[in-house]
């Protein structure tokens, strides 16, 4: 069976269970507080219980520098500790620390492979008493993105995959479906002007290429800040009127 219909396949189970009223319902969520991005969202926010996936994008597809500060903000607004699992540890502490997510709160766990890195989250996924679990991988292959939703929802923790590449030829691996609930791209964008001189506020272009029965959109916005918030760029209202997209993910 191919990757794409394995997915649509469990996504109409889903759908059909939860029309039912069987076993799938609605998952709690972790909204950002900004209306515009919440209300694009099933449930306001990014749901608990379910694995979530990020990219850069541009010239940051590689350095996944932009998504993982993305990630460290969601992670800062869970309540617990937070696994991140990976196989470089070339993480900047105070960054984290900037997007809200202080380092007394993180359990790196450091792997040679990607397999690894998918078997770390998974277990940590499974132990349920943890705010998030962050794992950094090359490839997310179907049936380890499956294995990792179905831990996240046996357990109600958030799992958040941030796609990370050696070379600009890897990311042509972000098209391949995956089981993930949602899926994102974060790019760099010019920095938001401030009244000093020479400093702004960085801005992230936020794509949402993927939500699992919800609506496809972007947005500008500032970066994380120390409490781990992000809100819409007083330059993004016309972007968002003119690239929104209507269409709806399967």
């Amino acid at each position: 069976m191919s990757a794409a219909r394995e997915l649509a396949i469990a996504e109409l189970r889903e759908r059909i269970s939860a029309l039912e009223g069987g076993v799938a319902k609605r998952r709690e969520c972790l909204p950002f507080g900004v209306p515009d991005i919440d209300k694009v969202l099933p449930g306001g926010g990014l749901a608990f219980g379910a694995l979530h996936e990020f990219a850069g994008g541009g010239s940051g597809a590689v350095d996944g520098a932009a998504p993982a500060l993305f990630v460290a903000g969601v992670a800062a607004r869970t309540r617990g500790q937070v696994v991140w699992c990976l196989t470089r540890p070339d993480l900047f502490a105070p960054s984290l620390a900037q997007a809200g997510l202080h380092p007394d709160r993180i359990v790196f766990v450091e792997s040679d492979a990607d397999e690894d890195v998918l078997a770390n989250m998974e277990e940590a996924l499974s132990y349920g008493k943890l705010g998030a679990v962050v794992g950094e991988v090359v490839r997310l292959p179907m049936t380890a993105s499956r294995r990792l939703q179905l831990a996240a929802e046996k357990s109600g923790t958030i799992g958040l995959v941030v796609r990370r590449w050696r070379r600009q030829t890897e990311a042509n691996d972000f098209g391949n479906p995956t089981a993930a609930v949602t899926r994102w791209r974060v790019s760099v964008m010019p920095s938001e002007e401030m009244p000093v001189p020479g400093v702004g506020r960085a801005r992230w272009l936020l794509e949402l290429m993927r939500s699992r029965a919800g609506e496809c959109a972007e947005f500008c916005v500032g970066a994380c800040n120390d409490t781990g918030r992000i809100d819409l760029s007083s330059r993004s209202g016309d972007r968002q009127d003119t690239s929104r997209r209507s269409r709806h993910s399967g």
